[in-house]
């Protein structure tokens, strides 16, 4: 009630100052005209403009409420309030003439000039002068206080920041200078900010201007260039943010709410992986979809996106509970009338698989249940093969036997030449599924990546975690290398796997250049805006049991094949014996079952690439 008490005050304030300024216009324009030649205001003359003065005021305020200068936030004015000042201006000019002439009204030619000279003037200062007011009252409130900011990127998206920076009352930031590439911005200004140089000129502007925020404004770059730059934004001791994605700029989306920390994707130099979903997603739709492990990081991923298209049944399946809740929580709230089964089981248990494919036929099967922590399954192998290996056959049995037309296997490129037993479980996982890929009506296939950023147990939310604790950071090795990607890569990956799948392939993808761990950490104290060595030590801690200095995704052995995606890549199926895999299974089952040593020298004999060091064992092999 009191914000529409304030603004009708403010509408009011404004008319009557306007219907002064129309009054002080019409008697100015008689006081130039006349007084600067020394001479006295003809009697006429005046009386002429004080009968069509009230006439006047009324129209032209009703033309200034149909131009909205009533209704305008001031704070922001720009251009346009400007053209429909000088409009509102040009319409009460030829009200005047035209009453005069009608009246038969005396008055000078030159007077409808002076007038209308007068009258925008008194217009914009009254506009324009609250905005010139409010930062000049701004900049004093704030003072030493403000945010000293650097805007790199002098486009689109960068000016949109500058207008937000500069106009918000929220906002305690003075833009100092802004960083461009293009040589022919350099030296110019915009919105009275000048555009200094090229990246070259960062830190020198950084010690200059004494910036302590740099704002990355360059949604539409390439992840090439944004590494680049922000490699040297790191050697400068500021807060560094970046601006989201150019479409959030075209919808208008793009807000000083949307600046974001720069994330340690920004820094992996290769442009995410861009899948056409919509195109091939028509096989979900529709479906009946079961997700196992369904409430893990790539799960639950999977989860939200096969919901988005709209599939007759979903249904999650994972053996810990506080994960499955809160998937099913934000389902339920996101998707309100999707078909949602959440269910707590394990893929382990051969009777619990069989009773839910037979109650539920899901046609669609995504295998994300699995333990993937390395150092752990390197010292409880027989959970590793019982959970990995043993589950995945007994729900790709029960998918076969149920008619599931689909199954994709979440896998690993620690698969490739495995070092440990986590690596050589996911490797017997693809030999299953390829195994069943030959004899089954069902589409059984594979999906193969690296490292996932931000998910659970993976290096940067350690990371982050010992930062937060002060330090300090520890890296097992400084020179051990990882492929990464993000949760949604991923993702697009498997569902795009499930569509052109024919049976038995092992879809890889090309992550681009691996990544240096001890790189991945540096950076990201230097993006929480502490510095190495000082702030935050580094440690090397030594190779963890099983863990190799780096990983492949492909054995040498399988080849590769194009898809029309070019970043995602087939491997050709290793040909083994299926009777003799299903023996060696039915070995390894009872080994597992009665938990006896040696499950790691069986393993190697079911997968070849996978060599135990006994001299060495649980240190890595490089």
């Amino acid at each position: 009630m009191k914000k529409i008490e304030a603004s009708l005050l403010h509408k009011i304030w404004l008319v009557i100052l306007d219907a002064l300024s129309m009054a002080l216009a019409g008697y100015a324009a008689l006081a130039l005209r006349f007084r600067i030649d020394g001479g006295q205001i003809p009697p006429i003359y005046a009386e002429s403009v004080k009968s069509i003065m009230l006439f006047n005021i009324i129209f032209s305020i009703t033309i200034f409420a149909f131009l909205r200068l009533y209704s305008s936030l001031w704070r922001y004015a720009s251009l346009t309030e400007l053209v429909n000042i000088l409009i509102g201006v040009g319409v009460s000019v030829v009200f005047s003439l035209v009453v005069c002439s009608l009246s038969y009204k005396p008055m000078f030619r030159s007077y409808y000039i002076f007038y209308g000279v007068v009258l925008a003037a008194c217009l914009i200062v009254t506009r324009f002068g609250y905005r010139v007011f409010w930062n000049f009252l701004r900049g004093r409130t704030h003072g030493a206080h403000m945010r000293r900011t650097m805007i790199i990127g002098a486009g689109e998206a960068g000016n949109t920041m500058l207008r937000e920076l500069t106009s918000s009352d929220k906002l305690d930031a003075k833009v100092c200078c802004i960083i461009d590439d293009d040589e022919r911005k350099h030296n110019t200004y915009i919105r009275g900010v000048k555009i200094v140089g090229g990246r070259e000129k960062i830190l020198d502007s950084v010690r200059r201007y004494q910036i302590n925020e740099i704002i990355i404004a360059m949604p539409s770059a390439p992840k090439k260039k944004i590494r680049e730059i922000v490699e040297i934004c790191q050697q400068a001791d500021c807060d560094l943010k970046i601006l989201p994605g150019l479409y959030q700029l075209v919808t208008g989306e793009v807000t000083t709410d949307n600046l974001r920390k720069v994330q340690i994707e920004d820094l992996l130099g290769r442009e995410p992986v861009k899948t056409d979903l919509h195109e091939i997603m028509s096989y979900v739709r529709d479906r009946t979809v079961l997700v196992t492990g369904g409430g893990g990081s790539i799960g639950s991923e999977l989860c939200r996106q096969v919901a988005s298209y709209r599939p007759s049944k979903l249904i999650i399946l994972d053996i810990y509970e506080n994960n499955a809740y809160d998937i099913q929580q934000e389902l339920k709230k996101s998707f309100p009338e999707l078909d949602l089964v959440v269910l707590i089981g394990s893929v382990r248990n051969t009777h619990r698989m069989e009773s839910i494919f037979e109650k539920y036929r899901p046609e669609i099967v995504y295998h994300a249940a699995a333990h993937k922590h390395v150092p752990l399954m390197e010292d409880s192998p027989n959970e590793a093969i019982k959970n990995n290996v043993f589950g995945t056959f007994k729900t790709a049995a029960a998918a076969d036997k149920y008619g599931a037309k689909r199954f994709v296997l979440i896998s690993t490129d620690k698969a490739v030449n495995p070092t440990n037993i986590m690596g050589a479980s996911k490797r017997m996982c693809e030999m299953v599924i390829q195994m069943y890929a030959r004899h089954s009506k069902t589409i059984f296939t594979a999906v193969r990546f690296g490292n996932v950023l931000g998910s659970n147990g993976s290096v940067i939310p350690l990371f982050k975690k010992q930062i937060e604790e002060g330090g300090p950071v520890t890296v097992t090795h400084p020179d051990i290398i990882r492929y990464f990607m993000t949760i949604p890569e991923a993702v697009s990956l498997v569902l795009q796997a499930g569509a052109m799948a024919k049976g038995g392939e092992i879809f890889v993808l090309d992550m681009g250049e691996p990544v240096k761990i001890v790189d991945l950490a540096e950076n990201l104290i230097r993006l929480s805006g502490l510095k190495v060595g000082e702030d935050i030590q580094i440690e090397f801690t030594g190779l963890r049991p099983g863990e190799k200095l780096y990983e492949e995704l492909l054995m040498a052995e399988e080849g590769l094949q194009k898809t029309e995606n070019q970043r995602i890549f087939i491997g050709k199926p290793i040909e083994f014996d299926d009777d003799t895999f299903r023996v060696q299974l039915d070995n390894l089952k009872v080994l597992c079952n009665n938990d006896v040593d040696g499950i790691k020298d069986e393993v190697s004999r079911i997968v070849p690439t996978y060599r135990v060091d006994h001299e060495n064992e649980g240190e890595v092999v490089q």
